[in-house]
């Protein structure tokens, strides 16, 4: 099944109308992304958008041969003139199939937002699945719930909805996920393709034609994953945002809580008010059995408050302690924590602290801390497949 991707933009397109912001200015030439459109085996064309058949000419198609137009979302605005020759645009209702002339079986799937998804099959069997901007799906038929080869959504706009096809088996080790309906909310350029790269999805230019069932690479989310950097620079966001489109994720808060002290349950507050409500919290420094055993993708957040921990476990403090067999109980305990990110197998992303780019601390147990701490960093990041640091919110990628 041969799809051309007319446009892979937002409804209003990228840049938008008189938009100042830094993602618009920047979105030109190859960048620039018309409202999303996809022309399928040159006879179903699923959004009608301005520029519809000039845009499906320059990707060396045409729109004479379509035969059915369908509508995912309302379209807002001015109408669309419709070119000479295409059939009326129309939506189906939820749950109906329809049998094209071109032997193509459209399927109408609800979402829990105003519009409908498609799921189209080829006279070969090949399965798309198309979802309209800002929606997921609500349910799928048991039937249904093998892998698509294909899923073209609003990954962005709602990782939660890729999670969820995940998690009924809809979206497999091998479907091939497009980002659509891309707007200024995210980075263009690099950036883009690294997020979506870290939810096992891609995008791609405005008028590329790609082949439904045909193999291709999917992204490699990387397993192992460490996020560092300083106060408020954005890292907890960053890990956060790794594992949205996870069906299940294990919150893992080494910091516990601290009665009496309301600026830190503040913090908590807002870290549980970011989080999807399908994940659980486990409050523990005890990091080693959850590494040890199966389940879900893991975050902790973070290693510097679970140092502290063992620090205090040590005795790491005193300085006479430390002498006569704290530090050793300490690298023994982090080597514990090492072993078993090596052996895992579940996918973590684990956030840390930078603590060794600024003012030198005071303190003997400050540097000691701070010390330790980069030890902690260096030998996590080496069982790591990727190494990210955040500043001022925006993630360079080490390794």
């Amino acid at each position: 099944m041969e799809l051309t991707l007319l446009g892979t933009g937002a409804p209003l397109g990228l840049p938008r109308p008189d938009c100042p912001c830094a993602v618009c200015a920047t979105a030109r030439g190859a960048r620039a992304r018309a409202a999303t459109a996809l022309l399928v085996d040159g006879a179903l064309l699923l959004d009608l958008t301005p520029g519809a058949a000039l845009a499906a000419a320059r990707s060396g198609h045409s729109l004479v041969g379509v035969r059915q137009v369908l509508l995912t979302h309302p379209h807002d605005g001015p109408a669309v003139e419709v070119p000479a020759g295409l059939p009326a645009a129309g939506r189906v209702p939820d749950g109906r199939e329809l049998t094209l002339i071109s032997g193509h079986r459209v399927r109408a799937v609800p979402m829990d937002s105003p519009g409908t998804g498609y799921e189209v099959t080829s006279l070969d069997g090949e399965r798309l699945l198309y979802l309209p901007p800002g929606g997921a799906v609500a349910g799928l038929p048991e039937e249904h719930l093998r892998p698509y080869d294909m899923v073209v959504a609003d990954v962005t706009g709602r990782p939660d909805g890729l999670a969820r096809l995940r998690a009924t088996g809809a979206v497999g080790a091998t479907t091939d996920v497009i980002a659509v309906h891309l707007d200024h909310d995210v980075p263009n350029g690099r950036e883009l393709d690294r997020r979506l790269a870290a939810a096992g999805a891609r995008a791609v230019p405005d008028g590329t034609t790609v082949y439904v069932g045909e193999y291709h690479e999917v992204p490699d989310v990387p397993r192992r994953t460490l996020v560092t950097g300083g106060a408020r620079s954005g890292k907890s966001v960053e890990a956060e945002r790794r594992l949205e489109t996870f069906p299940e994720v294990l919150y893992v808060a080494t910091g516990g809580s601290r009665e009496g002290d309301p600026e830190w349950a503040e913090r908590v507050h807002l870290h549980r008010e970011r989080r999807p409500g399908s994940w659980r919290t486990a409050e523990t420094c005890d990091l080693v059995p959850l590494l040890e055993e199966d389940g879900p993708a893991l975050l902790i957040d973070c290693l510097s408050l679970w140092l502290t921990d063992a620090m205090d476990r040590a005795g790491a403090w005193d300085d006479e302690r430390w002498a006569h067999g704290g530090r050793e109980a300490l690298r023994e305990r982090t080597a514990e924590l090492v072993a078993a990110v090596r052996t895992t197998s579940r996918t973590i992303v684990a956030v840390t602290n930078e603590v060794g780019s600024g003012v030198v601390p005071a303190t003997a147990s400050g540097r000691r801390f701070r010390d330790e701490l980069g030890r902690l960093n260096a030998a996590f990041g080496d069982e790591c497949e990727q190494v990210l640091l955040v500043a001022a919110g925006q993630a360079l990628v080490l390794r």
